[in-house]
């Protein structure tokens, strides 16, 4: 009997174990959507791009021109998700339609880009016009927001 115990016990405690790591990792790390809205918010920092959540949107200084060299380094688009979408992006207020586009990743996923930038969220980030991240140096580049004239905001 007690065997039969500490085996329900183990069998109990590696079933709480497994549902903790999915329950992680099936933590949502980007946005995606029929259509991603694209917005500003004014922060601290200026008037930033926001996705439409509210959450700041991120270039990466090491991306070149309409190219994601995230989705390159290890670990990198878990940490800075791109923002995809699977229709065309709409500009909400303050926001120019014509800077938004989109760059097709490897795997088919389109990605937004303003400006030729490609957008990034940060899986970190506690809530909407959270900016604590802008300046923040990893994987190799710094990462900034954007605002809505396709400049860098640091």
């Amino acid at each position: 009997m007690k065997r039969t115990y500490t085996v329900l016990i183990c069998l109990t405690l590696a079933a709480s174990a497994s549902a903790v790591t999915v329950a992680q990792a099936g933590r949502p790390t980007a946005e995606a959507s029929r259509t991603a809205k694209i917005g500003v918010r004014k922060t601290g920092i200026g008037t930033i791009l926001v996705s439409s959540s509210g959450r700041t949107l991120y270039e990466f200084t090491k991306d070149h021109t309409r190219s994601n060299s995230c989705v390159k380094i290890k670990e990198c688009s878990e940490i800075w998700p791109s923002l995809t979408t699977s229709g065309k992006p709409t500009a909400g207020p303050g926001v120019k339609a014509s800077l938004l586009s989109t760059i097709t990743l490897r795997g088919g996923a389109k990605q937004v880009t303003y400006a030729g930038h490609p957008l990034y969220l940060y899986s970190g980030d506690s809530g909407p016009g959270e900016t604590a991240y802008v300046g923040e140096k990893e994987f190799g580049g710094i990462w900034y927001a954007i605002n809505a004239g396709g400049r860098t905001v640091k």
